[in-house]
């Protein structure tokens, strides 16, 4: 039996989980036709949050323990931080511009700005697992990983919460964080796996197979090899056909004028430039320019550069009670996740095939 397994994990391993994008995409428009969308929907969302909590954070344990944290993981995590807080930053001073630029006053230009700051966080644990799936890249992404969810689970709802306290005349009617438990726990939850993964090789500098014998190890490879086919399956069921009307695509690039109530894609233009060009070309400009002096590794590069295109996550769509714009967030959720998958695969298949 082991044997088996053990012939069966490359299989759902490496660039052999790219179709799975397609196949949820494509197995969901099956299945929604006869149980309905909208149920669909629900379901996968559990499936989402299944992912998140029982997959992605075993899954991480298993590449800390099984790879000595040394002086160059810890140099990279604080690089990360400076990346997280540069890509905000950014946001935050685009987010101004246009709100200058457009005269906005009073409630819509706090609207906007939150809307925009929130928005700049990427789906790092779903789209961006498919980088766990290259060996020289995993310890990198699983750093990249657990401080994006850091950020986007904890700083941003508390910077959030924050402002949207301030803007209300009854503090007492408001919650204070209305983030579902589950995601306020999540960061510290995933960073805990982190902290063992590392611990327990510090501590004991054994692997899983040495640590717990070659057959609990196969189960666990397995266990953890269906993550990232499974989180790539619910990015493809996440993608709805009709978001794909030449129609919608008129008015994201603003070739045809919004109809009456729908001034939102204005908004969703400026969040998509800033997602899909402006933050990527600062990223690329600065790590390009360092990687061609010799001054950061191929390896730091590929993922600095992978995370730069990642789409925006759809776990934003949690954050709509601090107060940002549902529509405009719905939106960018969507067209930065059709544009980006395709440029994300051929970034990672390009990086299998060097790194190989």
């Amino acid at each position: 039996m082991f044997d088996a397994i053990n012939a069966f994990i490359p299989y759902i391993s490496g660039l052999w989980t790219l179709p799975w994008i397609l196949i949820g995409f494509i197995i969901t428009i099956v299945l929604g036709r006869w149980m309905g969308r909208e149920k669909i929907d629900k379901i996968m969302k559990k499936i989402g949050l299944i992912i998140l909590y029982f997959f992605v954070p075993v899954l991480i344990f298993r590449i800390f323990l099984n790879t000595p944290f040394g002086e160059d993981e810890i140099n990279f995590s604080i690089l990360v931080a400076a990346i997280i807080f540069l890509m905000y930053l950014v946001a935050y001073f685009y987010g101004k511009y246009v709100i200058k630029k457009q005269k906005m006053k009073g409630k819509t230009k706090d609207l906007f700005l939150k809307t925009m700051l929130t928005n700049q966080g990427r789906s790092s644990a779903f789209i961006g697992s498919m980088m766990l799936a290259i060996t020289a890249l995993r310890v990198y992404a699983a750093i990249f990983m657990a401080l994006v969810g850091i950020a986007l689970f904890a700083i941003i709802p508390f910077i959030l919460s924050h402002l949207h306290k301030r803007q209300q005349k009854s503090k007492k009617t408001e919650q204070a964080n209305p983030l579902p438990w589950f995601l306020r726990l999540y960061p510290w939850y995933l960073i805990l796996f982190v902290v063992a993964g590392v611990l327990v090789q510090f501590l004991t500098g054994q692997s899983s197979s040495s640590l717990l014998g070659t057959e609990a190890d196969t189960i666990l490879r397995l266990y953890t090899a269906i993550t990232i086919p499974a989180a790539l399956y619910y990015v493809g069921a996440g993608i709805h056909p009709k978001d794909l009307k030449t129609s919608e695509l008129r008015k994201l690039i603003g070739i045809d004028a919004a109809k009456d109530g729908e001034d939102h894609w204005n908004w969703v233009r400026k969040i998509f430039v800033l997602t899909v060009i402006i933050t990527p070309a600062i990223l690329v400009v600065i790590f390009g320019a360092l990687f061609l002096f010799g001054l950061l590794s191929d390896v730091w590069f590929a993922v600095i550069l992978v995370n730069a295109f990642l789409p925006i996550t759809s776990t934003n769509m949690f954050l709509i009670p601090y107060g940002i714009d549902k529509k405009s967030t719905a939106h960018v959720v969507t067209w930065t996740t059709l544009v980006c998958i395709p440029i994300v695969v051929a970034l990672i298949m390009f990086f299998g095939i060097y790194f190989g």
